[in-house]
């Protein structure tokens, strides 16, 4: 596909690892109070890669969840980062450690990224991480309705988007309806942040495959229209990343970052259980050499 690649600007963002926030108990949508682990921090055993649900935790977030101090200087972060970039640590023992961005959560507007374990244990709430924001802007020339939304140009060259008939059919894991689409819907900005999947209809969720969900998974969202902000509109649709765990609070479930939109049904899916950012990653970091 012919992008604006050559035009793009590269830019440095940065924030630090967030302490973890979430310690209220909380309520989920059957009236049941609860207490454990939530969002932030730097989270060992959660990973990309590995399943969204069935933790004893909400909107836990994989790998490391940054933010920075300065209310503006966050929301820089926040829209400039995209997923898939390169993310370094710059401060303090895990120093020099490369890991790349993994998505963006709403709300409490923190960017994610994933790092190797070696340097999760070395590292430390505060230090500081830079990433190398490159991809807002980018665009299908050939696709001027497809807006391409916070992802990295290398990773999506990496995924394998076949061109038919004017349209664009992407790999999925999964393609989720419009109904269950909650939290987030309404956001006049989709270039940065996520909305999430509801999940307290439990067998409407495994009926759709969905409880299978990973972290890092894509997927269409049906008639959903992420152009100019997140609503319904038929005939729309949307790929997405898969971001942070299921929630047991009503109205949410695992937070979904959209990276590709359209108003029209350009955009298809092909089922593909392997299609995880992570993979693409891997892929675009060996094409690079």
């Amino acid at each position: 596909m012919r992008t604006n690649r050559d035009k793009l600007v590269k830019l440095s963002v940065q924030g630090s690892a967030h302490h973890p926030s979430g310690s209220e108990i909380r309520v989920n949508a059957y009236g049941e109070p609860f207490l454990v682990p939530a969002i932030g921090g730097i989270t060992y055993n959660v990973k990309i890669g590995d399943p969204a649900f069935g933790l004893a935790g909400d909107h836990v977030e994989p790998g490391v969840s940054m933010q920075n101090s300065d209310k503006g200087s966050n929301n820089a972060f926040m829209v400039f980062s995209c997923l898939g970039n390169k993310a370094r640590v710059v401060s303090g023992d895990a120093k020099g450690a490369v890991g790349f961005v993994t998505g963006k959560h709403g709300g409490i507007e923190h960017v994610i990224a994933s790092f190797d374990e070696e340097a999760l244990y070395q590292m430390a709430i505060g230090d500081n991480i830079l990433v190398e924001a490159y991809g807002q802007g980018l665009q299908l020339l050939d696709y001027p309705d497809i807006k391409v939304q916070s992802l990295d140009p290398d990773v999506l060259d990496a995924i394998p988007i076949e061109e038919k008939d004017g349209k664009l059919i992407v790999p999925v894991v999964a393609v989720v309806p419009p109904y269950l689409m909650g939290s987030g819907i309404g956001s006049g900005n989709c270039y940065t942040g996520d909305y999430d999947m509801m999940t307290a209809d439990r067998e409407e969720i495994a009926r759709l495959g969905l409880d299978q969900l990973r972290f890092g998974d894509l997927v269409l969202l049906q008639d959903c229209d992420n152009t100019h902000g997140r609503g319904y509109f038929g005939g729309a649709s949307a790929i997405g990343v898969v971001i942070h765990s299921d929630c047991v609070v009503s109205g949410h479930g695992p937070g979904i970052s959209t990276i590709l939109a359209c108003h029209t049904p350009k955009l298809q899916a092909k089922i593909d259980p392997e299609s995880n950012l992570l993979k693409y990653h891997q892929i675009a970091v060996k094409q690079k050499g």
